[in-house]
């Protein structure tokens, strides 16, 4: 059996191959690629595996826009790192998933089901399932952010943020309209809660938009330095080892 493994971080991807081998050592491992793009590049260069395990968030986005852009003529499991109501949705829609951290228990148990329910694979019906738990997920993205101006209540919408940053342990969104407002919400949450393909976080400070972006400077230790809307602020730098999976978001 050949099991292609899309996992973007590489201990991660070492761990599935160790496990996939301890319960049975004659699966034939692949990869692992870490992207949307090499992944995409792959299903069209290569033969299909008889499974895949995918990461959900990958460098530049959902591996479920692999199947947007090829054809994948295998079953999945996907491992995620998703809240319940993601995870309610595979269940519904009878795509197996493990849940992060993979334990070798687990990753049995999911295969022992792709053996007894995957054989006669049907194209069709997996490309409708996908639809479906595609649409689950970017349901849950974060649509809007409650803010307080004075003695009112505002929502503003996520299209109208060109940023998020943290100052003085407090947690801020700076508008389209240059205004800058308090959340109620730490930046680990804020990026929980935010579309990967819209925002990216460049380092302990900063979650950007790529709108907000005037200009990318080369920095010192092959860091990469920002110029944001409305802003001069020395720390709008990309953490040197984020700049890979920066660069593969802004080439989308």
């Amino acid at each position: 059996m050949r099991v292609l493994i899309i996992e973007d971080e590489k201990p991660a991807g070492r761990h599935i191959a160790n496990l996939l081998k301890r319960y049975d050592a004659s699966i034939e491992v692949e990869g692992a690629l870490g992207s949307v793009k090499k992944s995409v590049e792959w299903f069209n260069s290569n033969p299909h595996p008889d499974l895949a395990l995918m990461d959900i968030q990958l460098a530049d986005g959902l591996s479920f826009e692999i199947f947007e852009n090829t054809k994948v003529d295998c079953p999945v499991i996907f491992t995620t790192a998703f809240n319940e109501y993601a995870i309610r949705a595979f269940k519904v829609n009878s795509v197996d998933y493990l849940l992060k951290p993979i334990d070798f228990e687990e990753l049995g148990t999911a295969l022992d089901k792709f053996k007894k329910n995957f054989r006669n694979f049907d194209q069709s019906k997996y490309n409708l399932m996908f639809d479906k738990v595609m649409q689950s997920l970017t349901d849950q993205y974060k649509q809007r952010f409650v803010i307080k101006v004075g003695e009112h209540i505002k929502s503003v919408a996520v299209e109208n943020i060109l940023y998020f940053f943290s100052l003085e342990k407090a947690t801020f969104i700076h508008t389209s309209d240059d205004h800058n407002y308090v959340i109620d919400y730490s930046l680990e949450q804020v990026e929980s809660l935010l579309d990967p393909q819209r925002f990216f976080r460049i380092n302990r400070k900063y979650i950007v938009s790529l709108p907000a972006i005037d200009d990318i400077i080369t920095y010192s230790n092959s860091r990469l330095k920002l110029e944001l809307k409305h802003l001069n602020d020395p720390d709008a730098i990309v953490a040197r080892e984020k700049v890979n999976n920066f660069k593969q978001w802004l080439d989308r």
